[in-house]
Parts: C-alpha cells; sequence; structure tokens
C-alpha cells in the first residue's frame, strides 16, 4: 500500500488495513516498506520535554535528590494502600521496618549459598 498523503485523523489511521508482522518484517527487510511513520502523543511530548528541560535547569545535584525523595515517598506505607498486595505486605510488616535497623537480624538457622 502506497500512501501518498498519510492520514492525520484517528479514525483514517483505523480503517487502513491491518498488516502480518511476518509480512511486515519481510517486506521492510526487502526494501518494500521504506518510511516507517511513528505515531505519538504531541501533548505529551511536549510536557515531559518541558519537565526535562526544568530539570536539567536546576541541575544534576536537584535531579538526584528530587528521585531519592520520590522514590522513598513511593515506598512508604501510605503510598501502598492502593496496591492490590496491602493486605499481604501489612500481615509481613516486621519483615519490611520501617526504618533502616542499627544491626544485623537475628541469625535464624538458615543459610543460603549461591
Amino acid at each position: 500500500m502506497k500512501l501518498e498523503n498519510p492520514p492525520t485523523l484517528a479514525s483514517e489511521l483505523t480503517s487502513l488495513p491491518v498488516t502480518n508482522w511476518r509480512r511486515f518484517a519481510r517486506d521492510r527487510h526487502d526494501g518494500r516498506i521504506e518510511p516507517i511513520c511513528i505515531l505519538s502523543d504531541v501533548e505529551r511530548m511536549k510536557c515531559e520535554a518541558e519537565e526535562l528541560k526544568q530539570l536539567v535547569a536546576e541541575g544534576i545535584d536537584a535531579l538526584s535528590a528530587k528521585s531519592k525523595k520520590e522514590r522513598f515517598d513511593e515506598q512508604s506505607w501510605d503510598s501502598l494502600k492502593s496496591s492490590p498486595f496491602y493486605e499481604v505486605l501489612r500481615e509481613y510488616r516486621d519483615v519490611l521496618p520501617d526504618d533502616i535497623p542499627a544491626e544485623l537480624p537475628q541469625d535464624k538457622g538458615v543459610q543460603h549459598e549461591i
């Protein structure tokens, strides 16, 4: 199929015929398919690019500190409440302490080797 003017509307895109992935790969390898169009969400890309520019402007230190804080916040008990595994995690909360222990846990007699 050759398109002089690629479709611009979603309805036009979804009405295009579907190609088998093997045929697509073979046609691409043989040179029958030359240009490939990648569809993307322009608004989302602009937003992500703006966020990246802002992070770079703040500097690498701000980026790493912000990332660490975000990662820490994502691992709190409050953030896990919406998780389907929340009840199981709460049941075994002694295995997952809130604070980092000052010493190693008590030896339970189980040793693992690789």
